[in-house]
Protein backbone atom coordinates (compact mmCIF):
# COMPACT_ATOMS: atom_id res chain seq x y z
CA UNK A 1 0.00 0.00 0.00
CA UNK A 2 2.78 2.34 0.83
CA UNK A 3 2.82 3.15 -3.39
CA UNK A 4 -1.44 3.60 -3.46
CA UNK A 5 -3.56 6.29 -2.19
CA UNK A 6 -6.51 6.19 0.82
CA UNK A 7 -9.20 9.31 1.07
CA UNK A 8 -10.30 9.76 4.59
CA UNK A 9 -13.55 10.90 5.15
CA UNK A 10 -13.89 13.46 8.08
CA UNK A 11 -11.28 14.39 10.31
CA UNK A 12 -13.00 13.79 14.18
CA UNK A 13 -11.13 11.36 16.56
CA UNK A 14 -11.59 8.49 13.80
CA UNK A 15 -10.59 9.35 10.71
CA UNK A 16 -7.67 11.82 11.62
CA UNK A 17 -6.16 8.53 13.95
CA UNK A 18 -6.67 6.04 10.68
CA UNK A 19 -4.97 8.91 8.39
CA UNK A 20 -2.29 9.32 11.30
CA UNK A 21 -1.52 5.40 11.23
CA UNK A 22 -1.41 5.48 7.63
CA UNK A 23 0.53 7.75 7.07
CA UNK A 24 3.11 6.74 9.72
CA UNK A 25 3.07 3.62 7.57
CA UNK A 26 4.22 5.53 4.61
CA UNK A 27 0.39 5.68 2.97
CA UNK A 28 -0.45 8.27 0.84
CA UNK A 29 -3.62 10.14 3.00
CA UNK A 30 -6.09 12.70 2.01
CA UNK A 31 -8.58 13.71 4.54
CA UNK A 32 -11.66 15.73 3.44
CA UNK A 33 -13.49 17.55 6.09
CA UNK A 34 -16.77 19.55 5.78
CA UNK A 35 -15.87 21.60 8.56
CA UNK A 36 -13.61 24.52 9.11
CA UNK A 37 -11.29 22.58 11.81
CA UNK A 38 -10.60 19.18 12.79
CA UNK A 39 -11.64 17.14 16.15
CA UNK A 40 -15.18 16.84 15.04
CA UNK A 41 -17.22 16.82 18.36
CA UNK A 42 -14.21 16.34 20.18
CA UNK A 43 -12.60 20.15 19.03
CA UNK A 44 -11.81 22.81 21.60
CA UNK A 45 -12.64 26.30 19.99
CA UNK A 46 -11.96 29.94 21.21
CA UNK A 47 -14.53 31.95 23.00
CA UNK A 48 -14.22 35.15 24.89
CA UNK A 49 -10.54 34.59 25.38
CA UNK A 50 -10.80 31.39 26.71
CA UNK A 51 -10.54 27.70 25.69
CA UNK A 52 -13.95 25.19 25.43
CA UNK A 53 -14.89 21.89 24.28
CA UNK A 54 -17.97 21.23 22.76
CA UNK A 55 -19.60 19.74 26.45
CA UNK A 56 -17.08 17.27 28.91
CA UNK A 57 -14.66 15.85 27.00
CA UNK A 58 -12.60 13.52 28.77
CA UNK A 59 -9.74 11.06 28.03
CA UNK A 60 -8.99 7.45 29.60
CA UNK A 61 -8.38 4.10 27.67
CA UNK A 62 -7.74 0.15 28.62
CA UNK A 63 -6.40 -0.15 25.42
CA UNK A 64 -2.26 0.47 25.26
CA UNK A 65 -2.43 0.96 21.52
CA UNK A 66 -4.61 4.17 21.92
CA UNK A 67 -2.88 5.63 25.49
CA UNK A 68 0.57 5.32 22.66
CA UNK A 69 -0.85 7.51 20.06
CA UNK A 70 -2.19 9.94 22.92
CA UNK A 71 1.08 10.09 24.84
CA UNK A 72 3.26 10.28 22.25
CA UNK A 73 1.49 13.27 20.61
CA UNK A 74 1.13 15.11 23.55
CA UNK A 75 4.32 14.53 26.05
CA UNK A 76 3.66 15.91 29.60
CA UNK A 77 1.12 18.55 27.93
CA UNK A 78 -1.73 16.61 30.03
CA UNK A 79 -2.59 16.69 33.78
CA UNK A 80 -4.96 13.77 35.78
CA UNK A 81 -8.07 15.57 37.21
CA UNK A 82 -9.92 14.24 40.15
CA UNK A 83 -13.41 13.96 38.81
CA UNK A 84 -16.42 15.72 40.35
CA UNK A 85 -19.84 14.97 38.98
CA UNK A 86 -22.87 15.05 40.38
CA UNK A 87 -26.87 14.43 39.50
CA UNK A 88 -29.31 17.43 39.85
CA UNK A 89 -32.95 16.38 40.55
CA UNK A 90 -35.42 18.78 41.82
CA UNK A 91 -33.23 21.29 43.30
CA UNK A 92 -31.17 18.49 45.47
CA UNK A 93 -27.53 17.01 44.51
CA UNK A 94 -26.62 13.53 44.58
CA UNK A 95 -23.31 12.34 44.43
CA UNK A 96 -22.48 10.55 41.38
CA UNK A 97 -21.50 7.56 41.74
CA UNK A 98 -24.43 6.91 44.76
CA UNK A 99 -22.99 6.95 48.09
CA UNK A 100 -25.09 5.64 50.31
CA UNK A 101 -25.91 8.23 52.95
CA UNK A 102 -25.40 11.51 50.57
CA UNK A 103 -28.65 9.36 48.27
CA UNK A 104 -30.46 8.77 51.62
CA UNK A 105 -30.02 12.11 52.86
CA UNK A 106 -30.84 13.45 49.45
CA UNK A 107 -33.87 10.95 48.79
CA UNK A 108 -35.29 11.58 52.54
CA UNK A 109 -36.18 8.74 54.88
CA UNK A 110 -39.75 8.20 53.17
CA UNK A 111 -38.18 8.24 49.57
CA UNK A 112 -35.74 5.89 50.31
CA UNK A 113 -37.97 3.37 52.37
CA UNK A 114 -40.51 3.10 49.13
CA UNK A 115 -37.42 3.05 46.43
CA UNK A 116 -36.17 0.21 48.50
CA UNK A 117 -39.45 -1.59 48.95
CA UNK A 118 -39.72 -0.83 44.67
CA UNK A 119 -36.29 -2.60 44.45
CA UNK A 120 -37.15 -5.60 46.53
CA UNK A 121 -40.66 -6.10 44.70
CA UNK A 122 -38.81 -5.91 41.07
CA UNK A 123 -36.50 -8.78 42.60
CA UNK A 124 -39.10 -10.86 43.21
CA UNK A 125 -41.27 -9.85 40.39
CA UNK A 126 -38.50 -8.74 37.60
CA UNK A 127 -40.14 -6.99 34.33
CA UNK A 128 -40.58 -10.07 31.98
CA UNK A 129 -39.13 -7.93 29.05
CA UNK A 130 -35.49 -6.86 29.34
CA UNK A 131 -35.26 -5.63 25.50
CA UNK A 132 -36.18 -2.33 26.57
CA UNK A 133 -34.37 0.23 28.40
CA UNK A 134 -36.78 0.65 30.76
CA UNK A 135 -37.14 -2.72 31.76
CA UNK A 136 -33.72 -3.77 31.98
CA UNK A 137 -32.48 -0.48 34.38
CA UNK A 138 -36.19 -1.15 36.18
CA UNK A 139 -35.10 -5.03 37.12
CA UNK A 140 -31.52 -3.84 38.46
CA UNK A 141 -32.63 -0.89 40.57
CA UNK A 142 -36.31 -0.84 40.72
CA UNK A 143 -39.29 1.22 39.45
CA UNK A 144 -38.67 4.05 41.72
CA UNK A 145 -35.32 4.95 41.41
CA UNK A 146 -35.25 4.27 37.66
CA UNK A 147 -37.55 6.82 37.52
CA UNK A 148 -36.11 9.16 39.42
CA UNK A 149 -31.92 8.32 38.31
CA UNK A 150 -32.56 7.37 34.82
CA UNK A 151 -35.83 8.24 33.04
CA UNK A 152 -35.89 11.98 32.85
CA UNK A 153 -32.43 12.30 31.88
CA UNK A 154 -32.79 9.75 28.89
CA UNK A 155 -35.96 10.73 27.56
CA UNK A 156 -34.01 14.27 27.02
CA UNK A 157 -31.00 13.09 25.28
CA UNK A 158 -32.46 10.21 22.96
CA UNK A 159 -36.01 12.50 22.66
CA UNK A 160 -37.90 9.43 22.69
CA UNK A 161 -39.60 7.05 25.88
CA UNK A 162 -37.35 4.35 28.03
CA UNK A 163 -40.61 1.88 26.46
CA UNK A 164 -38.81 2.82 23.01
CA UNK A 165 -35.10 2.90 23.39
CA UNK A 166 -33.12 -0.37 23.25
CA UNK A 167 -31.49 -1.90 26.42
CA UNK A 168 -28.12 -2.09 24.16
CA UNK A 169 -27.46 1.65 25.39
CA UNK A 170 -27.71 0.55 29.18
CA UNK A 171 -25.72 -2.54 28.36
CA UNK A 172 -22.49 -1.06 26.70
CA UNK A 173 -22.94 1.87 29.81
CA UNK A 174 -24.08 1.04 32.72
CA UNK A 175 -23.91 -3.33 32.70
CA UNK A 176 -22.32 -3.69 35.60
CA UNK A 177 -24.22 -1.82 38.21
CA UNK A 178 -26.77 -2.07 40.23
CA UNK A 179 -28.40 -0.84 43.47
CA UNK A 180 -27.03 -3.46 45.86
CA UNK A 181 -23.44 -3.23 44.43
CA UNK A 182 -23.83 0.56 44.23
CA UNK A 183 -24.57 1.04 47.87
CA UNK A 184 -22.22 -2.22 48.79
CA UNK A 185 -19.34 -0.23 46.71
CA UNK A 186 -20.74 3.07 49.10
CA UNK A 187 -20.42 1.93 52.61
CA UNK A 188 -17.51 -0.88 52.19
CA UNK A 189 -15.15 0.64 49.54
CA UNK A 190 -13.52 -0.88 47.14
CA UNK A 191 -15.32 -4.33 48.33
CA UNK A 192 -18.33 -3.42 45.98
CA UNK A 193 -17.67 -3.58 42.34
CA UNK A 194 -17.32 -0.07 40.57
CA UNK A 195 -19.40 0.91 37.57
CA UNK A 196 -16.28 0.87 35.08
CA UNK A 197 -16.85 3.87 33.69
CA UNK A 198 -17.26 6.43 36.78
CA UNK A 199 -13.36 6.41 37.73
CA UNK A 200 -12.24 8.71 39.90
CA UNK A 201 -9.50 10.68 37.53
CA UNK A 202 -9.11 11.33 33.70
CA UNK A 203 -6.73 12.62 31.66
CA UNK A 204 -7.04 16.11 29.82
CA UNK A 205 -4.75 17.67 27.71
CA UNK A 206 -3.61 21.33 29.09
CA UNK A 207 -5.30 23.29 25.59
CA UNK A 208 -8.70 21.18 25.32
CA UNK A 209 -9.17 17.63 23.85
CA UNK A 210 -9.19 19.18 20.73
CA UNK A 211 -5.20 20.00 20.53
CA UNK A 212 -4.83 16.08 20.13
CA UNK A 213 -5.88 16.30 16.71
CA UNK A 214 -4.30 20.03 15.92
CA UNK A 215 -1.05 17.79 16.70
CA UNK A 216 -2.06 15.22 14.96
CA UNK A 217 -3.23 17.17 11.58
CA UNK A 218 0.26 18.86 12.08
CA UNK A 219 2.17 15.28 12.20
CA UNK A 220 -0.41 14.40 9.28
CA UNK A 221 1.01 17.04 7.33
CA UNK A 222 5.11 16.45 7.90
CA UNK A 223 4.45 13.11 6.85
CA UNK A 224 3.38 14.28 3.76
CA UNK A 225 -0.55 13.76 4.24
CA UNK A 226 -2.93 16.13 3.68
CA UNK A 227 -6.05 17.31 5.03
CA UNK A 228 -8.70 19.81 3.26
CA UNK A 229 -10.72 21.56 5.52
CA UNK A 230 -14.53 23.26 4.18
CA UNK A 231 -14.46 20.43 1.47
CA UNK A 232 -17.73 18.04 1.91
CA UNK A 233 -17.49 14.78 0.29
CA UNK A 234 -21.27 14.34 -1.55
CA UNK A 235 -21.19 10.96 -2.07
CA UNK A 236 -19.05 7.57 -2.32
CA UNK A 237 -19.33 5.36 -5.33
CA UNK A 238 -17.98 1.63 -4.90
CA UNK A 239 -15.56 -0.16 -7.41
CA UNK A 240 -17.79 -0.83 -10.19
CA UNK A 241 -15.72 -3.85 -11.15
CA UNK A 242 -12.95 -6.25 -10.65
CA UNK A 243 -9.17 -4.17 -10.70
CA UNK A 244 -11.28 -0.91 -10.30
CA UNK A 245 -10.89 1.91 -7.68
CA UNK A 246 -13.87 3.44 -5.49
CA UNK A 247 -14.23 7.44 -5.89
CA UNK A 248 -15.58 9.78 -4.06
CA UNK A 249 -17.79 13.01 -4.99
CA UNK A 250 -17.03 16.95 -3.62
CA UNK A 251 -19.67 19.30 -3.14
CA UNK A 252 -18.48 21.34 -6.25
CA UNK A 253 -19.16 17.97 -8.63
CA UNK A 254 -16.00 16.74 -9.25
CA UNK A 255 -15.01 13.15 -8.53
CA UNK A 256 -11.61 11.50 -7.17
CA UNK A 257 -10.91 7.55 -7.57
CA UNK A 258 -8.53 6.41 -4.86
CA UNK A 259 -7.32 2.81 -3.59
CA UNK A 260 -9.52 2.99 -0.71
CA UNK A 261 -11.70 5.26 0.94
CA UNK A 262 -12.05 5.07 4.83
CA UNK A 263 -15.74 6.87 5.48
CA UNK A 264 -16.67 8.69 9.27
CA UNK A 265 -19.62 10.42 7.52
CA UNK A 266 -23.00 9.60 8.90
CA UNK A 267 -23.98 5.96 7.57
CA UNK A 268 -27.55 7.47 6.52
CA UNK A 269 -25.58 10.01 4.28
CA UNK A 270 -22.68 7.40 2.99
CA UNK A 271 -25.49 5.08 1.80
CA UNK A 272 -27.80 7.25 0.27
CA UNK A 273 -25.24 8.20 -1.58
CA UNK A 274 -23.89 4.87 -2.85
CA UNK A 275 -26.94 3.41 -5.08
CA UNK A 276 -27.85 1.24 -2.62
CA UNK A 277 -30.58 -1.36 -3.51
CA UNK A 278 -34.41 -0.21 -2.22
CA UNK A 279 -34.41 -2.61 0.53
CA UNK A 280 -30.97 -1.13 1.86
CA UNK A 281 -31.87 2.62 1.88
CA UNK A 282 -35.39 1.53 3.58
CA UNK A 283 -33.55 0.01 6.36
CA UNK A 284 -30.85 3.12 6.75
CA UNK A 285 -33.62 5.53 6.47
CA UNK A 286 -35.15 3.76 9.78
CA UNK A 287 -31.71 4.76 11.64
CA UNK A 288 -32.12 8.37 13.64
CA UNK A 289 -29.25 11.03 14.74
CA UNK A 290 -29.86 12.89 17.44
CA UNK A 291 -28.79 16.46 17.58
CA UNK A 292 -26.79 18.49 20.01
CA UNK A 293 -27.28 22.37 20.97
CA UNK A 294 -24.34 23.74 23.48
CA UNK A 295 -25.32 27.23 24.62
CA UNK A 296 -22.58 28.83 26.48
CA UNK A 297 -22.98 31.38 28.92
CA UNK A 298 -20.48 33.69 30.12
CA UNK A 299 -20.49 34.44 34.09
CA UNK A 300 -19.28 37.13 35.67
CA UNK A 301 -16.42 35.63 37.74
CA UNK A 302 -16.08 32.27 39.73
CA UNK A 303 -18.98 29.90 40.14
CA UNK A 304 -18.66 28.59 43.49
CA UNK A 305 -19.94 25.07 42.21
CA UNK A 306 -16.93 22.62 41.92
CA UNK A 307 -18.40 20.05 39.66
CA UNK A 308 -16.65 19.23 35.93
CA UNK A 309 -20.23 18.69 34.46
CA UNK A 310 -23.38 18.09 36.07
CA UNK A 311 -26.30 15.67 34.93
CA UNK A 312 -29.79 17.12 35.29
CA UNK A 313 -32.84 14.48 35.74
CA UNK A 314 -35.16 17.47 36.88
CA UNK A 315 -38.37 16.67 34.32
CA UNK A 316 -38.75 20.88 34.67
CA UNK A 317 -35.58 21.77 32.92
CA UNK A 318 -34.96 20.92 29.38
CA UNK A 319 -31.09 20.59 29.75
CA UNK A 320 -29.44 17.59 30.41
CA UNK A 321 -25.70 18.41 31.57
CA UNK A 322 -23.83 21.32 32.49
CA UNK A 323 -20.25 21.64 32.05
CA UNK A 324 -18.29 24.05 33.83
CA UNK A 325 -15.17 25.14 31.92
CA UNK A 326 -13.73 26.48 35.17
CA UNK A 327 -13.00 23.70 36.70
CA UNK A 328 -11.09 21.27 34.48
CA UNK A 329 -7.23 22.97 34.03
CA UNK A 330 -6.15 26.48 34.60
CA UNK A 331 -4.59 26.78 31.08
CA UNK A 332 -7.90 26.76 28.97
CA UNK A 333 -8.95 29.80 31.15
CA UNK A 334 -6.08 31.56 29.84
CA UNK A 335 -5.85 33.83 32.33
CA UNK A 336 -9.40 35.27 32.61
CA UNK A 337 -11.53 35.76 35.27
CA UNK A 338 -14.99 34.82 34.53
CA UNK A 339 -16.42 31.56 33.96
CA UNK A 340 -17.84 29.51 30.88
CA UNK A 341 -21.34 27.39 31.30
CA UNK A 342 -21.88 24.83 28.70
CA UNK A 343 -26.08 24.46 29.18
CA UNK A 344 -26.79 21.25 26.49
CA UNK A 345 -30.01 20.18 24.60
CA UNK A 346 -31.20 17.58 22.13
CA UNK A 347 -33.06 17.74 19.09
CA UNK A 348 -34.07 16.21 16.11
CA UNK A 349 -33.75 17.87 13.01
CA UNK A 350 -37.86 18.36 12.89
CA UNK A 351 -37.91 19.68 16.48
CA UNK A 352 -38.91 23.67 16.64
CA UNK A 353 -36.02 23.90 19.22
CA UNK A 354 -33.71 23.11 16.62
CA UNK A 355 -34.56 26.11 14.64
CA UNK A 356 -34.87 28.92 17.15
CA UNK A 357 -32.01 31.66 16.92
CA UNK A 358 -29.27 32.19 18.92
CA UNK A 359 -31.26 35.12 21.19
CA UNK A 360 -34.02 32.78 21.92
CA UNK A 361 -31.50 30.08 23.21
CA UNK A 362 -29.31 32.05 25.30
CA UNK A 363 -32.41 33.30 27.24
CA UNK A 364 -34.08 29.84 27.85
CA UNK A 365 -30.51 28.39 29.00
CA UNK A 366 -29.69 31.20 31.22
CA UNK A 367 -33.54 31.67 32.96
CA UNK A 368 -32.62 27.33 33.70
CA UNK A 369 -29.08 27.80 34.95
CA UNK A 370 -30.74 30.70 37.44
CA UNK A 371 -33.58 28.06 38.45
CA UNK A 372 -30.75 25.58 39.76
CA UNK A 373 -29.41 28.18 42.13
CA UNK A 374 -25.80 26.95 40.54
CA UNK A 375 -25.50 31.05 39.74
CA UNK A 376 -26.13 34.29 41.27
CA UNK A 377 -29.19 36.09 39.50
CA UNK A 378 -27.49 38.61 36.76
CA UNK A 379 -24.64 37.21 36.70
CA UNK A 380 -24.18 35.92 32.94
CA UNK A 381 -23.18 38.27 30.85
CA UNK A 382 -23.49 36.96 27.03
CA UNK A 383 -24.15 33.90 25.40
CA UNK A 384 -23.67 31.94 22.24
CA UNK A 385 -24.63 28.91 20.62
CA UNK A 386 -23.12 25.85 18.86
CA UNK A 387 -25.11 23.13 16.92
CA UNK A 388 -24.14 20.04 16.90
CA UNK A 389 -26.03 18.20 13.50
CA UNK A 390 -26.20 13.92 13.74
CA UNK A 391 -23.86 13.88 17.18
CA UNK A 392 -25.65 10.60 18.92
CA UNK A 393 -26.85 7.55 16.68
CA UNK A 394 -30.22 6.38 18.57
CA UNK A 395 -30.81 2.96 19.61
CA UNK A 396 -34.30 3.03 19.19
CA UNK A 397 -36.10 -0.32 20.03
CA UNK A 398 -35.57 -2.67 17.20
CA UNK A 399 -32.34 -0.47 15.40
CA UNK A 400 -30.34 -3.31 15.41
CA UNK A 401 -32.93 -5.28 12.80
CA UNK A 402 -32.54 -2.32 10.53
CA UNK A 403 -28.63 -1.90 11.44
CA UNK A 404 -27.44 -5.27 10.32
CA UNK A 405 -28.49 -5.57 6.85
CA UNK A 406 -27.12 -1.63 6.42
CA UNK A 407 -23.92 -3.48 8.00
CA UNK A 408 -23.77 -6.10 5.98
CA UNK A 409 -24.01 -4.21 2.89
CA UNK A 410 -21.46 -1.67 3.63
CA UNK A 411 -19.11 -4.47 4.65
CA UNK A 412 -19.52 -5.84 1.58
CA UNK A 413 -17.87 -3.03 -0.52
CA UNK A 414 -14.28 -3.33 -1.86
CA UNK A 415 -12.26 -1.32 -0.46
CA UNK A 416 -14.06 0.76 1.73
CA UNK A 417 -14.06 0.97 5.41
CA UNK A 418 -16.32 2.83 7.65
CA UNK A 419 -15.23 4.23 11.08
CA UNK A 420 -16.77 6.63 13.63
CA UNK A 421 -19.58 7.53 15.76
CA UNK A 422 -21.21 8.39 12.66
CA UNK A 423 -19.78 6.53 10.30
CA UNK A 424 -20.34 2.75 11.93
CA UNK A 425 -24.03 4.14 14.08
CA UNK A 426 -22.28 3.46 17.36
CA UNK A 427 -22.16 5.36 20.87
CA UNK A 428 -18.20 5.41 20.25
CA UNK A 429 -16.34 7.49 23.17
CA UNK A 430 -13.22 8.99 21.52
CA UNK A 431 -11.03 5.72 22.66
CA UNK A 432 -13.40 3.60 20.93
CA UNK A 433 -13.02 6.11 17.76
CA UNK A 434 -9.49 5.62 18.38
CA UNK A 435 -9.14 2.77 18.05
CA UNK A 436 -11.95 2.14 14.84
CA UNK A 437 -8.98 4.06 12.94
CA UNK A 438 -5.91 2.63 14.49
CA UNK A 439 -7.31 -1.39 13.07
CA UNK A 440 -8.83 0.51 9.46
CA UNK A 441 -5.01 1.51 9.21
CA UNK A 442 -4.11 -1.59 9.84
CA UNK A 443 -6.31 -3.89 7.79
CA UNK A 444 -5.26 -1.67 5.13
CA UNK A 445 -1.58 -1.39 4.96
CA UNK A 446 -0.82 -4.32 7.07
CA UNK A 447 -3.10 -6.95 5.62
CA UNK A 448 -5.03 -7.30 8.58
CA UNK A 449 -8.61 -8.14 9.09
CA UNK A 450 -9.94 -6.83 12.51
CA UNK A 451 -14.07 -6.66 12.26
CA UNK A 452 -14.09 -2.86 12.43
CA UNK A 453 -17.84 -3.48 12.88
CA UNK A 454 -17.01 -5.11 16.34
CA UNK A 455 -15.74 -2.35 17.81
CA UNK A 456 -17.68 -1.25 20.98
CA UNK A 457 -20.31 -4.18 20.86
CA UNK A 458 -18.05 -5.90 23.56
CA UNK A 459 -19.34 -4.86 26.52
CA UNK A 460 -16.74 -5.94 28.49
CA UNK A 461 -14.15 -3.72 26.96
CA UNK A 462 -15.22 -0.27 29.03
CA UNK A 463 -13.22 2.63 30.79
CA UNK A 464 -10.95 0.82 33.51
CA UNK A 465 -9.36 3.29 35.81
CA UNK A 466 -6.48 0.74 36.84
CA UNK A 467 -5.66 -0.06 33.25
CA UNK A 468 -5.75 3.93 33.00
CA UNK A 469 -3.77 4.80 35.86
CA UNK A 470 -0.79 2.03 34.59
CA UNK A 471 -0.96 3.22 31.17
CA UNK A 472 -1.01 6.99 31.32
CA UNK A 473 -0.83 8.40 34.60
CA UNK A 474 2.29 10.40 35.58
CA UNK A 475 2.12 10.14 38.86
Amino acid sequence: MKNKSVAIIGAGPAGLTAAYELARKGVSVKVFEAGDSVGGMSRTIPLWGQLVDLGPHRFFSGDPRVNTIWLALLGDEYSMIDRMTRIYYRKVFFDYPLKAMNALKGLGLMEAAHSLLSYLKVRIFPVKDESTFEGWVTNRFGKRLFTIFFKSYSEKLWGISCKELDSDFAAQRIKKLSLFEAVKSAIFGMGGSKHKSLIDEFAFPHLGAGVVYEKMAEKIGQMGGEILLDCPVISIHPAPGADTQPRLELEDGTTHTFDHIISSMPIIDAVEGMGAPDDILAHARQLRFRNTLLVFLRIDGACSFQDQWIYVHSPDLETGRITNFRNWVPDINQGQPDTILCMEYWCYDEDDRWHEDEATLVKMATGEAYRTSLLPIDSVKAGCVVRMPKSYPVYSTGYRGHLGPVERYLAAQENISFIGRNGAFKYNNQDHSMLMGILAAENIADGEHHDLWAINTDYEYQESSEKMAAAISKG
